[in-house]
């Protein structure tokens, strides 16, 4: 059983792997290892890059969001799921790093300032109740899977690296959405949902050049 301490410090370690660049490691390969990096000219790679990094940052919030709900939550199945489903996102954490690197830029600057509020909004969840934590991370997925169609759609035709990355992640947010439902996650209303597009605005303009 883990202390307070423990649990503070092995908290503090996730938070440097998520924020260090090259810190984590993925346990699958990326998608876009096999295809060929294909040249794309200045206009392309700078927009590529800050889909990408929107992306990126969107990791780095899903960690700080599944951190912060396994500390607080009350059941020990609802915790190991939010653990689990934060060791699949860490492939997408390297996965988007890799390819910001790929093509000559780095993650956002803002990211710390978005995994502190991430890790607060998901441990106030937790806290609150099991249902409400398992139905937000239903309802971020669902942002999640939005953002990446709508990306998938923006990237320019030749980047078929970054398209891999993108088609794999929208699986398995897909995937992380239905367990949570599944799991008894409570399932926001309309206006929520519109609330929690508008809020996700925010990182998504910061980030796309920051």
């Amino acid at each position: 059983m883990f202390s307070f301490l423990d649990k503070a410090v092995l908290q503090f370690d996730r938070a440097l792997q998520t924020l260090i660049p090259h810190a984590a490691s993925a346990q699958r390969t990326s998608p876009a290892n096999n295809l060929e990096d294909t040249p794309l000219n200045d206009a392309e790679r700078k927009h590529s890059i800050g889909l990408m990094r929107i992306n990126h940052t969107g990791e780095v919030c899903a960690q700080a969001l599944y951190a912060g709900q396994a500390s607080t939550a009350k059941l020990d199945a609802v915790r190991e799921e939010m653990e689990h489903a934060a060791e699949e996102e860490v492939d997408h954490l390297v996965w988007c790093e890799q390819r910001l690197y790929e093509l000559g830029s780095r993650p956002s600057i803002l990211n710390p300032l978005f995994y502190g509020a991430s890790f607060t909004i998901g441990a106030s969840a937790g806290l609150i109740s099991d249902r409400l934590s398992l139905g937000f991370v239903a309802a971020t997925e669902d942002q999640v899977c939005v953002h990446l169609d709508k990306h998938m759609d923006a990237l320019p035709q030749q980047d078929a690296k970054s398209k891999a990355i993108l088609t794999q992640m929208r699986l398995d947010e897909a995937k992380h959405k239905q367990a949570a439902l599944a799991s008894g996650g409570y399932v926001f209303p309309q206006p929520i949902m519109a609330i929690m597009t508008q809020v996700s605005k925010v990182m998504t303009t910061s980030t796309y050049r920051i």
